[in-house]
């Protein structure tokens, strides 16, 4: 065969292998916006990634650390003590140091890693799960991750409005009883569990999942038969999203989308039986509402917690209890975002009068986009129709009167 020969033939060989090359790069596209780290955002990143040849295998590390400067004030409860500490929990920490890596693996699996080196015990495993991504509308999530419930818990942990969760998510429900080793919280945060998920028509998003029901602090199975329901005691959690405009961005703000217009409308429930060490079987409902128009984000959330104690209990019936907040920025053409929020809870329950309010302000600086973000925070903590002084102070022990928060946020 002479040169020419050579070169014919090598060129029509080319020419059938482009469109297996192009098959192969754009089923590789396609599984590469599944990448997620729920920390920052992952997608379309280039920088500090490694894969194989063959491109069936997808590395991409990652890191976010958070260091805080924060000042706490507390009421003394009318104790009148002489020494008593009004100024708590102040100082610099560092809430956040999670370094992790997620990617891809045979063309139908993504998957996530990480640890958080500012935790302890088994919350030192931040999460590790995988995903079997058969099409958008059906995918199967194993391990530990976010359970399907709260707008606030679903954004990413680095890309949030605010340096902290809302306080009516994250903080403890007061009892008549001396149970306080096992108050709930309206979140359910992280959990080991599986789940399906997916999106219809780019504009349903659905996640339903079975977990333990015991949060990110235990790793093993120690979940029992339930005395009253004969179920597992299982933590069973669902969640379903309108989207009109395509899928709602996991952030709150963002210098590079900027113009971008999203919305979505979501309920999510789920119900823990034998939660908190076995006391009680709780049902928590929530609605949301959000929206990305452009350099503007708003996102409002409603949510409930009803407390029904087991049998074996031998207590009252069920307490209930509610919150719900709205909070919105706007990202200036400096980079800066101002932010406010405001949230109100009943955090006694519903059986006793009294509401808290905290309406807090700040801004978020941009420095080099989510890499580099410098956030400020006040807030603050407002009682109301509280039946006596007493009631109102016991009803915001252990809340912060006056709370500062200056965070540097870190991440590649």
């Amino acid at each position: 065969m002479n040169t020419i020969n050579k070169i014919i033939l090598s060129a029509l060989s080319l020419l059938a292998a482009l469109p297996s090359v192009a098959q192969t790069q754009e089923k590789q596209k396609d599984i590469d916006k599944y990448i997620e780290s729920d920390v920052i955002s992952l997608v379309d990143r280039a920088g500090f990634s490694w894969q194989t040849s063959k491109g069936d295998f997808k590395l991409k590390p990652y890191m976010l650390i958070f260091t805080r400067g924060e000042y706490n004030y507390v009421d003394d409860e009318g104790l009148n003590i002489a020494e008593v500490d009004n100024v708590v929990n102040t100082g610099f920490s560092i809430p956040k140091a999670v370094l992790g890596f997620a990617g891809t693996a045979f063309g139908k699996i993504t998957y996530n890693f990480a640890l958080d080196a500012s935790a302890s015990g088994s919350a030192l495993l931040n999460q590790a799960w995988f995903d079997i991504n058969m099409k958008d509308e059906f995918r199967l999530r194993v391990g530990k991750f976010k359970t399907p419930m709260n707008r606030a818990y679903q954004v990413r942990l680095g890309q949030s409005l605010m340096p902290v969760l809302p306080v009516s998510l994250s903080t403890q429900m007061n009892l008549p009883y001396s149970l306080n080793s096992v108050n709930p919280v309206m979140s359910t945060g992280f959990d080991i569990g599986i789940m399906a998920h997916g999106m219809i028509k780019n504009k349903w998003q659905y996640q339903a999942g079975i977990f333990n029901g015991t949060g990110i602090k235990i790793n093993k199975a120690t979940n029992t038969l339930s005395d009253d329901l004969n179920i597992p005691s299982f933590l069973y959690s669902g969640r379903l999203a309108y989207m009109p405009y395509g899928k709602m961005p996991l952030h709150e703000g963002d210098p590079k989308d900027i113009d971008n217009f999203k919305m979505s409308f979501a309920a999510s429930a789920s119900y823990n039986v034998e939660a908190n060490y076995e006391s009680s079987n709780d049902l928590r409902l929530g609605a949301e509402f959000s929206i990305l128009a452009n350099r503007f984000y708003l996102s409002s959330e409603v949510y409930s917690l009803n407390m029904d104690f087991v049998e074996r209990q031998r207590t009252s019936p069920a307490l209930s209890y509610w919150g719900a907040y709205a909070q919105a920025g706007y990202m200036l053409k400096s980079n800066i975002q101002p932010v406010a929020r405001f949230e109100v809870m009943d955090r006694n329950s519903t059986d006793e009068d009294g509401l808290l309010m905290m309406p807090a302000v700040g801004f978020n600086y941009y420095l080099l986009g989510q890499n580099l973000k410098l956030q400020a925070m006040y807030q603050g903590l407002i009682k109301s129709g509280h039946a006596s002084t007493y009631k109102e102070n016991d009803d915001d022990n252990g809340l912060s009167e006056r709370k500062l928060i200056v965070q540097l946020q870190f991440s590649f």
